[in-house]
């Protein structure tokens, strides 16, 4: 493990440091992102291993920088952990990432076509398929000792955010992103957060209840940690969107096309035939976004059972507003006559599904 100083003389002693592995650019984002007091008693780190409290020089560092960019780390939680273990509250934590769709533009530009994209397919499911596959991802990581590994920027502040840490700044400088973070809690050891193809999400059932329903992946690994950042930072309610994030950036390629025809959901009638949804019902949404709409209609919509396809297929909201106004109107109607509502809503979702061809909304 190779670490620099514990650097505790004038700023301009960490930025030389730092200008050894980052470039210019890179720096003047750190300083930019760091106050100066802080950044000057910065511990400079370029390892791969977690941390021990000898290592940053106590319990009590106020700024932890490691210049290893992540995708080498073996076991990248581990490290984020020991970093916030080691970290005073509301410290920050500086690192960087060679992101995927960066990866994906040097494939596609190194070879020509159709080589590029034959290449990119075995990429695909060499370095992003085989690491998620349970008992066999483990030989992965035995050939590559965890090197070189696939990392989108959402799956890197997925893994941040779970390992206690808050969002401060970022910016992608010559491929590279560089991230700004702070520690504002204690890490989760969340071992049950999802990063498999197969995924099960909590969801709010009826009487408040948090149900598990089962799904196939269609999101970057740690996506339900980003959820409050992409909302804050995105919105949701766009026009086409419903009450879904705008432009979300956590759905991966194939996950647009699993979507387009329903695959993801597949898992779902699990959930049906175990009686956590009924066919036809509100849609199961998660804590955060449950916490979206207004407070009495949450009330109300805890009387309800969600169901496996939603009253959005049959009036498309343009806001989240009118995602909230479909539902109620579905949930009033249901409440005074439930088994013709039902099949009147399914009716006319079914052949907008098939035959006007609404996508998920």
């Amino acid at each position: 493990m190779a670490v620099l100083n514990h650097l505790t003389s004038a700023p301009r002693s960490v930025r030389q440091q730092l200008l050894e592995y980052f470039p210019e650019e890179a720096v003047q984002f750190i300083e930019a992102s760091v106050p100066p007091a802080v950044l000057a008693e910065a511990v400079c780190l370029h390892t791969l291993y977690p941390v021990n409290a000898s290592v940053v020089g106590g319990d009590g560092a106020t700024c932890v920088i490691n210049m290893q960019r992540i995708n080498d780390i073996r076991y990248v939680n581990k490290f984020f952990e020991s970093v916030n273990e080691h970290m005073a509250q509301d410290g920050y934590f500086v690192g960087c990432v060679y992101p995927l769709h960066r990866r994906r533009e040097r494939v596609f530009a190194r070879y020509p076509r159709p080589l590029n994209k034959i290449y990119y397919v075995g990429d695909y499911l060499i370095h992003r398929v085989w690491p998620k596959l349970p008992h066999v991802r483990r030989l992965y990581f035995a050939l590559t000792k965890g090197r070189g590994r696939v990392i989108s920027e959402m799956e890197t502040y997925g893994r941040l955010f779970s390992c206690g840490f808050r969002f401060v700044d970022a910016r992608e400088i010559d491929g590279m992103i560089y991230f700004v973070v702070a520690k504002e809690k204690a890490p989760d050891y969340n071992e049950e957060a999802t990063y498999g193809p197969f995924i099960t999400l909590k969801r709010v059932g009826k009487g408040g209840k948090i149900v598990k329903v089962y799904k196939m992946r269609t999101m970057a690994p740690y996506s339900e940690y980003v959820q409050k950042f992409v909302f804050e930072r995105n919105g949701a309610g766009g026009i086409g969107t419903g009450s879904k994030f705008n432009n979300d950036p956590r759905i991966t390629s194939v996950g647009r096309f699993m979507r387009k025809y329903w695959i993801d959901e597949l898992p779902m009638l699990y959930n049906l035939i175990r009686g956590d949804l009924k066919l036809f019902g509100v849609r199961p949404i998660s804590q955060h976004y449950f916490s979206l709409y207004p407070e009495d209609f949450q009330e109300y919509r805890k009387k309800f059972k969600p169901g496996l396809v939603p009253p959005v297929y049959v009036e498309i909201p343009k806001s989240l507003e009118d995602t909230v106004a479909i539902e109620r109107r579905y949930l009033e109607a249901y409440e005074r006559n439930p088994l013709w509502t039902d099949i009147r809503y399914l009716s006319i979702a079914l052949y907008n599904i098939f035959i006007k061809r609404v996508r998920s909304c």
